[in-house]
């Protein structure tokens, strides 16, 4: 028998969570009273969203949107990359963090970084003023961009990350390759463009807000070089061949999205960055 969640339900769940009950508890509660757990965990999801995005709006802050998200609800080991299979090993709530194993092999890896070394300058960021580029102190980096889609190597990983994040390819930026040397760093700061600065209207127009990341790393420093996120106190060790990814619903601090490229302290270390856009990325 088919069962409806009624503004009623809503209500009663936004009371539990109001008065301090755990999700589970919540959970059990519902089945307890005969609603089906699918059906029950819908309810407590779609609910819980809504109300959380209403006191964030209430609060002034930017509305929420649809971001990329992999599969892991039922804590799978592997997720299906399509050509590959790549293992979970480990993710946070808030922020948003899934941390992949293997998503790419040392072929792919030493590949991107031969395609890339050539074309190296100076990394820039978006100068958020005007919408343009710009040298920015706290990037001390080389990098360079390949295009969407620019060589078979390019476009079999991009394929991946779609799949694997669930978010369509033409939706991504181009693939960016950066290459630190010991004492060079990327200063923690968030992904998104902020929605008070003037150029922001100009960098939406391409593709809308940015909405998720994935940073791959193509090799392995000796010492430092880890991805931190600072609100959190964690950091993603720069395991060649993995990924962090990490998404951010609205382009507000709240997100707990600020993050950083930890200082190399020995070797030298090499990255590729995918950043996902709310539409195509022209």
């Amino acid at each position: 028998m088919s069962q409806t969640i009624t503004p009623e339900l809503r209500q009663w769940i936004v009371d539990q969570a109001r008065a301090g009950h755990s999700a589970d508890a919540v959970l059990q509660s519902m089945k307890s009273s005969g609603w089906n757990e699918d059906v029950a965990i819908e309810a407590m999801e779609s609910t819980l969203r809504g109300h959380l995005d209403q006191q964030a709006q209430a609060q002034g802050l930017p509305p929420a949107v649809p971001v990329p998200e992999p599969d892991v609800a039922d804590s799978p080991l592997y997720l299906d990359g399509g050509d590959r299979q790549v293992a979970v090993l480990g993710s946070l709530a808030l922020p948003r963090v899934v941390i992949l194993g293997g998503l790419l092999s040392d072929q792919e890896c030493d590949a991107l970084i031969a395609a890339a070394r050539p074309r190296l300058s100076r990394s820039l960021t978006v100068a958020t003023q005007t919408g343009g580029s710009e040298v920015n102190p706290d990037r001390t980096s080389q990098g360079m961009f390949f295009q969407r889609g620019e060589s078979e190597l390019v476009a079999r990983i991009e394929a991946r990350i779609a799949r694997l994040i669930r978010w369509p390819v033409e939706n991504g930026e181009g693939i960016q390759v950066l290459h630190y040397l010991p004492g060079t760093e990327y200063k923690p700061h968030y992904d998104y463009f902020d929605p008070k600065e003037p150029g922001t209207a100009t960098i939406v127009k391409r593709g809308g807000q940015r909405v998720g990341t994935v940073v791959m790393y193509l090799s392995e420093p000796e010492k430092g070089g880890g991805t931190s996120f600072p609100d959190v106190f964690f950091e993603v060790a720069p395991k060649r061949g993995n990924a962090v990814f990490f998404s951010y619903e609205r382009p507000h601090p709240s997100t707990k999205t600020l993050h950083g490229g930890s200082p190399v302290i020995e070797g030298e270390k090499w990255i590729a960055t995918k950043w996902l856009r709310e539409r195509e990325f022209r």
